[in-house]
């Protein structure tokens, strides 16, 4: 949706980053996804159109506002994940909600899979993506924040706990930036994981992707880190930011991978879904997942044809349509 508000006309190079980044937008909105203003930039960035600095950065930026202010790129194609209005919802009669309840009605497709899995991203920016494949794979996603609060991995703990008492195998994979404190995070989350559940679950963090297809023998508790991995770096070739030096765990970072690090926000919003795609379906069962996406159909059958007879089910019930 263009909108004119103020009056504008962009310099030369100005109207390039328009059009490139009305391109790109386009692209991405064609797959079902939208962008942060930081990922359209780390585009910018990957195809060498501008560098990366956060002078590029805050000029980059201050071109977006000004062409969406003036009518010349889409305001759905940029949003912002950190800020986001949150209330009830509301209908005009019943038949609504039994329209609504039937689109949404959903049942846990992972209720009898040896194994439970939960993707946990490290940046809010990023959880409109792993959201939405999530959403597709019926699987529980977390935006970690950094460092995962003690309240909240204390409640991890107890929730996933609950999945080894009942016999199932817990997955939780992680993504986060390249960085000191970003690897290090996958560490923190197994320990205090392990802490909280309060039993040794033979569990191990791994780095790598040589199980994918085989979700056998695996340990009950494990925290995989999915991305972004150094092999990644090398194959995706992410622009580079430097490794920052005053992190106390700097170090043994830049002894291991050199002077550089890179954002998991730089890699591209289809690679970063297809890899977490790859890895969920890697672990399910998907024999007992198709039982349960045909058990889920029927019931939404049902509720359908409920809300299409709402005042025949009114009626039965003695009430008013």
């Amino acid at each position: 949706m263009k909108i004119y508000y103020e009056q504008w006309n962009p310099g030369p190079d100005a109207q390039i980053d328009i059009r490139r980044a009305d391109a790109i937008c386009r692209e991405y909105a064609a797959q079902g996804f939208d962008l942060t203003l930081r990922q359209l930039y780390y585009q910018f960035v990957s195809r060498d159109w501008i560098p990366n600095t956060v002078q590029s950065y805050k000029r980059l930026g201050s071109v977006i506002n000004k062409a969406r202010m003036a009518g010349l790129l889409d305001w759905h194609y940029i949003v912002d994940r950190t800020r986001n209005l949150a209330r009830n919802s509301h209908w005009s009669d019943p038949s609504d909600i039994m329209r609504g309840a039937a689109q949404g009605y959903a049942i846990d497709k992972w209720a009898d899979q040896p194994r439970r899995v939960e993707i946990w991203v490290e940046k809010e920016a990023l959880a409109g993506i792993v959201g939405q494949v999530a959403g597709d794979l019926d699987v529980a996603y977390f935006s970690c924040r950094g460092y995962v609060s003690q309240s909240e991995l204390w409640r991890a703990g107890r929730r996933l706990g609950q999945y080894l008492d009942r016999g199932q195998g817990v997955t939780v994979l992680h993504l986060g930036d390249h960085d000191p404190s970003g690897i290090d995070m996958t560490r923190d989350i197994r320990e205090r994981l392990e802490l909280f559940i309060g039993e040794d679950c033979g569990s191990q963090v791994l780095f790598d992707e040589d199980h994918l297809d085989e979700p056998d023998g695996l340990p009950n508790l494990e925290v995989r880190r999915i991305a972004l991995n150094f092999d990644q770096v090398r194959q995706y070739n992410p622009p580079p930011n430097p490794a920052k030096e005053t992190d106390s765990r700097a170090g043994s970072y830049i002894q291991t991978y050199g002077g550089q690090s890179w954002e998991l926000d730089a890699l591209d919003p289809t690679t970063l879904a297809s890899l977490i795609r790859t890895h969920v379906e890697g672990i399910r069962d998907d024999d007992r997942y198709a039982t349960q996406e045909a058990t889920e159909a029927e019931h939404r059958e049902l509720l359908t044809a409920a809300s299409d007879r709402w005042q025949d089910v009114a009626a039965f019930l003695g009430g008013d349509a």
